[in-house]
Formats: C-alpha cells, structure tokens, sequence
C-alpha cells in the first residue's frame, strides 16, 4: 500500500505540473506572453465572478504564496480589474476585463478540445471513478490535517 500510495502523490504533482504545461503550449499558439500558465487558470476560475483575494484563496482556486502578486500582473496586463468593495474601502474585488474575459473563452476552447479527444480514449464512467477516489484522497488529507491535533 504505501509503494502505491507514494506512486499516486507522485502522480497527481506530475499531472498538475503536465496541465501546467498543456496551458502554456495554448499560450504559445495563441502567442500570448503576457501571462502565464498559473495566471491564466485563476482569471478561467474567477471567470463571471467578482471575488476578493482571500476568496480566490479559500475557493482553491489558486495554490501558492505569491496570489497576490500574480493578482497585481493581472491588473497591470489588463487581465483584471481591480475596485474597492462598496461597503468595505479596505476590501478589494477582482474581475475579469474584456480582455481576460476573452482568454478564459480560449481555455474553454482548450477545455472542449481535450474533452473531444480525451472521450475517444477514456470513458466517463473512468473519469467520474478517478475523481471520486481524488476526492476520497482530499478528505483523507483533509481529516489528516484537521485532526492533527488529537494525534499530538
């Protein structure tokens, strides 16, 4: 068990890093360069939404420590659009600009594409089984982390 344990972490950081990489390959067809992979999957996960940059962390919509640094390119590249939240001066909202509104439409394109050649090869009932044994992983490690304090 603990061979093909450490096979699927292994696994899941190489498929991200791969997703990572199939990203950047459409930025490079596209030849947009002013943005990068990491960048372009927040502004697809913000998409319609207006959230703050807490949110955009507690949704899991981006993992890392410098959000708020890829939020910043993002507003000078025109990507985002930044405002104070009416109610809170102290707050800030994000959201897409025209102009990231139209490169998550591309990702999207990507997406229907991977999706279109992704069913010649793996059926939905496969796809649906991995994700529910991801997902039984996450609220392992989720319950692992929550309850380390009874551990101690």
């Amino acid at each position: 068990m603990k061979d093909v344990y450490t096979e699927s972490i292994l696994l899941i950081e190489r498929l991200h890093r791969r997703f990572l990489d199939v990203v950047k390959t459409e930025l490079d067809r596209l030849k947009i360069d002013d943005i990068n992979n990491v960048q372009t999957l927040i502004l697809y996960n913000i998409s319609a939404e207006q959230l703050t940059i807490g949110e955009l962390t507690n949704r899991g919509y981006y993992l890392g420590s410098n959000v708020s640094y890829n939020v910043k390119k993002l507003v000078e590249n025109n990507y985002l659009v930044q405002e104070r939240a009416p109610h809170d001066k102290r707050s800030t909202r994000i959201k897409l600009s025209d102009k990231g509104l139209e490169l998550c439409k591309r990702v999207a394109d990507l997406y229907q594409r991977n999706v279109d050649r992704l069913s010649k090869e793996m059926d939905t009932a496969a796809l649906s089984g991995l994700n529910k044994t991801l997902s039984q992983l996450e609220r392992f490690w989720t319950d692992y982390i929550n309850n380390i304090h009874k551990i101690k």
